[in-house]
């Protein structure tokens, strides 16, 4: 059921006066020509109430940008939007659940109409389900999938005309780490990370023949997000995350950083376990899987205890907390993913040397 709300209350609360229409700019002549982002970019980020989409806006605003920010509860992001009109940015929240294509569509009508265009689309919207795969209802299942990989595809959807139209624009997806390998008891989220990677890689093809239009991915390892503490938990154990993690002020840097590139990177990799976690499973994934299985069964069972929960898969967060606390870079946890990389990297040799 969608839970989208566009009952105007939250866009009240955190609209800027109509001149923010005149900071944005007209689009010039000489911006589609060029191709490159305005000075004051006009920026659609979905999920942009906490983690990642906070941090991104924060970012954006920082520099001055007019933001269209977009979750599915009016009272995380009116918060939010303040934060960015202090930071230096113009801000409205538009209340939006990105499982619902109308509604998607409704949030890029509303930023046109505010703003005049869109020059970025930032698709921030990532839950999950944790837990044994035929442990996890069917319907949990279901929800990851349309919120990560649907909810990304009614953002494009939604946008690229109008960067048809204008020959101009940057798609941004989150993608993460686990596009390229698979997590274990995280069936629905691994899939529609996949199936995002596949969308992403479409969807470059067919703008391939408008040079200043481009669909970039994020891919991060692990990031310190609310998302492992907000998200549906079917382990009975409380989750913690055995790598080294990301700032989500890193990941937001990333993508205000794809946004002002000329030549922006089709993909873009975060975190220390992301080079060794590739070359490990371009070798041995089969391994590699075996591996992440008895490491997580070894986390879980050393876990404290707490009740399976929903999280806010079908219910918006409450918080707008930027990061979920859980950063701490021990040397062990470095070791390890150093051993990996020369575990995937020795063996590589190896099965290069074998005789075929």
């Amino acid at each position: 059921m969608p839970l989208s709300d566009d009952s105007g209350r939250a866009e009240r609360d955190v609209a800027q006066p109509s001149d923010a229409a005149e900071a944005a700019g007209d689009p010039s002549a000489s911006t589609r020509v060029a191709g490159h982002i305005p000075e004051h970019p006009v920026v659609v980020i979905t999920g942009a109430s906490s983690g990642i989409g906070h941090a991104t806006a924060l970012a954006f605003a920082r520099r001055g940008a007019c933001l269209v920010l977009a979750s599915r509860n009016p009272d995380t992001l009116a918060p939010v939007a303040l934060a960015c009109r202090k930071a230096g940015g113009h801000a409205i929240g538009v209340p939006t659940d990105v499982t619902d294509a109308a509604a998607v569509k409704r949030l890029a009508e509303k930023a046109l109409r505010h703003f005049g265009r869109i020059d970025v689309w930032v698709n921030g919207v990532g839950v999950g389900a944790i837990g044994r795969f035929d442990e996890v209802p069917v319907e949990a299942h279901r929800r990851v999938l349309e919120a990560n990989l649907m909810g990304h595809l009614h953002g494009a959807h939604a946008v690229l005309p109008h960067f048809r139209e204008r020959g101009a624009g940057r798609l941004i997806n989150l993608i993460s780490f686990g596009g390229w390998v698979a997590a274990p008891y995280a069936a629905a989220y691994t899939a529609s990370k996949f199936g995002l990677r596949g969308l992403s890689e479409s969807l470059r093809a067919e703008v391939s023949d408008l040079p200043h239009v481009h669909v970039c991915d994020v891919a991060p390892t692990f990031v310190d997000s609310p998302g492992l503490s907000h998200g549906a938990n079917y382990t009975g154990r409380r989750i913690r995350p055995p790598l080294p993690m990301v700032d989500p002020n890193r990941v937001a840097n990333a993508v205000v950083g794809l946004s002002r590139a000329l030549r922006p990177r089709t993909v873009t990799w975060l975190g220390l376990g992301a080079l060794p976690g590739r070359v490990v499973h371009a070798v041995a994934p089969h391994t590699l899987g075996r591996w992440m299985r008895c490491l997580s069964d070894w986390g879980l069972s050393r876990a404290q205890p707490v009740q399976e929960s929903e999280g806010n898969l079908f219910e918006p967060s409450l918080g707008t907390a930027v990061a979920g606390g859980h950063r701490k870079r021990r040397a062990g946890q470095i070791g390890l993913v150093a051993a990996l990389g020369v575990v995937g990297i020795a063996y590589g040799w190896w099965a290069g040397r074998r005789p075929r």
